[in-house]
């Protein structure tokens, strides 16, 4: 494979910038732009060494001074030898810098190239290396900590445990039927079920933990609600810190979606605040109400904001038999306690559990409101020394080899031949070897890595 470099630091102004070097020649290409001062040659380090020196460029001229760090393979990221220069972190300096590692020999990398990489030398499963992309795109404290344990190989040996179970299952019927002729013990079928049962129990675990995992990592998708004037986007601009949302006394000023993100506490909400859902003859409005209850309809969590300073009506009982008929986590929100309040907590149980009253304006309650969004999501249904299937690709793989064992376990108790139990457990085992990489398609591999940032 070709020598390749990219800037592995964001580009921008900043403290330092790195530029990173891997494959076969990368001692000889690093030696070329950068010299060390006294009298040590870049060829003469060794691995997970630094040297202080200067970055020259064709004619030897300096361009900047920095720190060069070398890993020798296969004692490195990529397997390879790797070097990685820091210097200023200034966006011409580093460019520049780049393509003296160009003409010095290297090709620049493609996006993911490094970790594709550390896949192909062995340095990590694929379910590792989607943990690192995880990692990067991480937004609160359980998606940083799932990412992390995927990282680290957690999943990767949740659905190892499972393969290798396969896999003994297949050699005790394997011996069994191709040699029959041999003393070998007849495959106890009540062990057999056992073990299939087990697998399938792993799996479905797994699955199970997926959505809830999904909504933590990526986002909850959350949709604010009510009538014109009840505070809404008052709400939404508490929940942001900073004013997103228009706030008038005129009804119906907000028409579209605004969207936006708020981590609160370990989980991050993807807020939308709404038009105010009444009866209304504005053409404009209307289809803001209309989108309004659209997205009623694929958000995670609704927020439904009532005015505890106004009696319920007919505008409000209708949205509270709507919120209550959609199968979605809700929360009401009793908002204006800072007037006197007409609207008890004890009126919304029947269409909530979870309802707690504020005053968004003066941002009473805003902590306690949080706390309760974030104990909606967790801890019961998400375990933060858990780890989740990153993306689709992984779920559908563990989907497919789930179905295989459930094909598996039918044959087995219909009293089908153990050889027909055989191919469907090889394929479930085909199918968790495809999760975690070992029998990947170039394309799916080209796929995973192409989400990548260039440099990593």
């Amino acid at each position: 494979m070709s020598t390749i470099t990219a800037i592995s630091t964001p580009l921008g102004v900043g403290g330092i910038s790195v530029i990173r070097i891997s494959g076969e020649n990368a001692i000889t290409a690093a030696a070329k732009v950068f010299s060390i001062f006294g009298s040590k040659q870049v060829a003469d380090m060794q691995g997970y060494t630094c040297a202080y020196g200067e970055i020259v460029d064709e004619g030897g001229r300096s361009i900047d001074d920095g720190v060069l760090t070398v890993f020798r393979a296969p004692h490195s990221y990529t397997g390879e030898d790797v070097c990685e220069i820091s210097c200023h972190g200034g966006v011409f300096v580093t460019k520049k810098i780049l393509r003296l590692c160009i003409a010095a020999g290297c090709e620049p990398a493609m996006p993911g190239e490094f970790t594709k990489r550390a896949f192909l030398n062995g340095k990590l499963s694929l379910t590792r290396a989607e943990g690192v992309a995880d990692m990067l795109s991480a937004e609160g404290d359980y998606a940083l900590r799932s990412a992390e344990l995927a990282k680290k190989g957690r999943l990767y040996e949740r659905i190892r445990a499972v393969q290798d179970s396969l896999i003994k299952s297949l050699g005790e019927l394997a011996a069994w039927v191709d040699y029959p002729d041999e003393d070998i013990p007849e495959v106890d079928e009540a062990d057999l079920l056992a073990a299939l049962e087990a697998d399938r129990a792993a799996l479905k675990k797994l699955l199970r933990d997926y959505d809830s995992g999904m909504l933590i990592k990526n986002g909850i998708d959350t949709v604010i609600v009510g009538k014109p004037n009840v505070g809404k986007s008052t709400l939404m601009n508490l929940l942001l810190g900073f004013e997103r949302s228009i706030v008038t006394d005129i009804a119906g000023t907000t028409r579209d979606v605004i969207e936006e993100s708020v981590r609160l506490g370990a989980v991050t909400l993807k807020i939308s605040d709404t038009a105010g859902i009444r009866g209304t003859d504005d053409a404009v409005e209307k289809m803001g109400v209309a989108l309004a209850k659209s997205r009623l309809q694929e958000c995670a969590l609704i927020i439904a904001v009532f005015d505890a300073s106004a009696p319920l009506d007919e505008e409000d009982r209708g949205l509270l038999e709507l919120i209550s008929s959609l199968h979605k986590r809700k929360l009401i929100v009793l908002n204006k306690t800072d007037k006197a309040q007409l609207v008890s907590v004890s009126e919304l149980r029947n269409y909530s559990d979870k309802v707690i009253a504020i005053s968004a304006k003066s941002g009473e309650g805003r902590d306690e409101l949080s706390e309760l969004i974030e104990s909606m999501f967790t801890p019961e249904d998400y375990n933060a020394d858990s780890t989740v299937f990153a993306n689709e690709r992984q779920k559908l793989c563990a989907e497919r080899a789930l179905d295989c064992i459930e094909q598996s376990l039918t044959a087995l108790k219909s009293g089908l031949t153990l050889d027909a139990v055989t191919v469907t457990i090889d394929r479930a085992a085909e199918h968790l070897a495809e999760l975690t990489g070992e029998r990947a398609s170039e394309a799916v591999v080209n796929e995973v890595f192409s989400k990548f940032c260039v440099g990593k």
